[in-house]
């Protein structure tokens, strides 16, 4: 991947730095976006500082990521556990849909684990110039609305210490990437944000039953299973991952789960739970994502989309633009930078995904608001043009300009979902009131 470099039309804010000294940055959090972000960082000729406490965390996330983040991102094949190229869509009287068959024979989703992807991410920052720290990080004293350094609190657990030492650091720049419970984002007073809660069971099979999903994922829709979300079995390189999770009634998530272990019990049979792992997910961008010198990225900023719930290619994207705007504004590390430097990740960020965001939002509202919904919703994934824009989209993060007629049939298609979707589910509530 290449470094990032400087733009000669882009005018600096800042003054110069002191002869011999580099623009100092913190990045808080070592997953995608905060691992991405360092190496952008370093690369660019910052001093940069990786933050993270826990280097064997085992995240509860699907771990799909599209075809696209391997090649723009440069992943190794020997981090990618799974390639899905098969998908079962199942509605809430277990209809099963298969999709995928618009895919040729080198597109696939492929299936991580993150204790494995985001440690590969982490290195290899810190092979270009990162320095890794493995420490918590506490506070933050100033958020750099003035000129002076900003002072961070962080306990140092290097050589793996049972006790963090106390210790403090002076930078000039702090991305917060530390997730949906972001210290760095409190500090800067950023506002809360509805989440989800992600309940996932890590589940060793029998080979045979693996065989079945080695190139096969799953996703499941009912009120049992989630009443505003969906249900997964994800393969990886040898177990599934089986979760779920829910905004709307978080206390419920264990019902819920047990639900979507007894709609996948079957295909799982005689497996073993080896790890269970829970979890919040955002909802919706943070109301304050940038504060003086401290900048949000990743599920600490609230990039996760609603509908599909990914959050890995989103976060790792936004941690590269982030440090491509302080790389390139602070002319490769060697002027200061301030509010607007930062600011111009967030204009950037907002004009390439706010519909992205907005559509699946709509999305969400429409299928997954009843079981009638879902049901139309499974449906309309039958359709081959529907899974062709579907997996277009979500494999490559663009657009994809359909075919007129196509367009106008799935509108059509659509509305006669919805429509079918409402009848039942207002003679639903009739014979409910009978």
């Amino acid at each position: 991947v290449a470094a990032a470099s400087v733009n000669p039309s882009v005018q600096a804010a800042g003054k110069p730095l002191p002869a011999g000294r580099k623009l100092r940055v913190a990045v808080v959090g070592g997953g995608p976006a905060g691992a991405c972000a360092a190496e952008t960082l370093a690369k660019g000729g910052c001093e940069t500082f990786l933050i993270e406490r826990k280097m064997d965390n085992c995240k509860p996330c699907g771990g799909a990521i599209p075809l696209c983040m391997v090649g723009e991102f440069d992943l190794p094949e020997e981090i990618i556990d799974r390639k899905v190229t098969k998908m079962k869509m199942i509605s809430p009287s277990n209809r099963a849909v298969d999709v995928g068959q618009t895919l040729n024979d080198k597109e696939y989703i492929g299936m991580c684990r993150r204790e494995v992807m985001d440690d590969f991410l982490r290195k290899r920052a810190n092979s270009v110039g990162a320095n890794v720290i493995n420490g918590l990080f506490m506070k933050l004293e100033d958020p750099g609305m003035g000129n002076g350094p900003i002072t961070i609190s962080y306990n140092d657990y290097e050589n793996n210490a049972k006790v963090g030492e106390a210790k403090t650091m002076e930078v000039d720049v702090i991305i917060g990437a530390d997730g949906a419970n972001s210290r760095v984002a409190k500090c800067i007073d950023a506002g809360e944000y509805d989440y989800a809660i992600a309940f996932q069971e890590r589940i060793k099979i029998p080979d045979e039953k693996m065989e079945y999903y080695k190139d096969l994922a799953e996703m499941y829709v009912g009120d049992d299973v989630s009443p505003d979300f969906y249900g997964w079995v994800f393969p990886k390189y040898d177990h599934v991952a089986v979760g779920t999770g829910t905004v709307v009634n978080k206390t419920a998530i264990k019902q819920y789960q047990a639900a979507m272990r007894k709609r996948a019990e079957e295909k799982c049979a005689g497996g073993k739970i080896i790890r269970v792992e829970a979890h919040p997910i955002p909802e919706h961008p943070r109301p304050r994502r940038v504060q003086g010198r401290v900048t949000l990225v990743g599920d600490a900023a609230g990039y996760v989309t609603k509908c599909s719930g990914e959050g890995i290619y989103f976060a790792a994207k936004s941690g590269r633009m982030a440090a491509e705007a302080v790389v390139e504004r602070s002319q490769n590390g060697t002027v200061e930078v301030d509010e607007d430097d930062l600011r111009v990740y967030l204009d950037k960020w907002d004009r390439k995904y706010w519909a992205t965001y907005k559509v699946l939002d709509i999305l969400q509202k429409v299928f997954y608001r009843s079981n009638p919904a879902r049901e139309a919703f499974v449906e309309m994934c039958a359709d081959e043009y529907v899974q062709k824009m579907t997996f277009d989209s979500y494999l490559y993060k663009t657009v994809v300009p359909g075919n007129p007629i196509d367009d106008i049939k799935l509108l059509v298609n659509t509305i006669g979902a919805i429509t079918r979707a409402n009848a039942m589910r207002a003679a639903g509530k009739s014979q409910v009131g009978v």
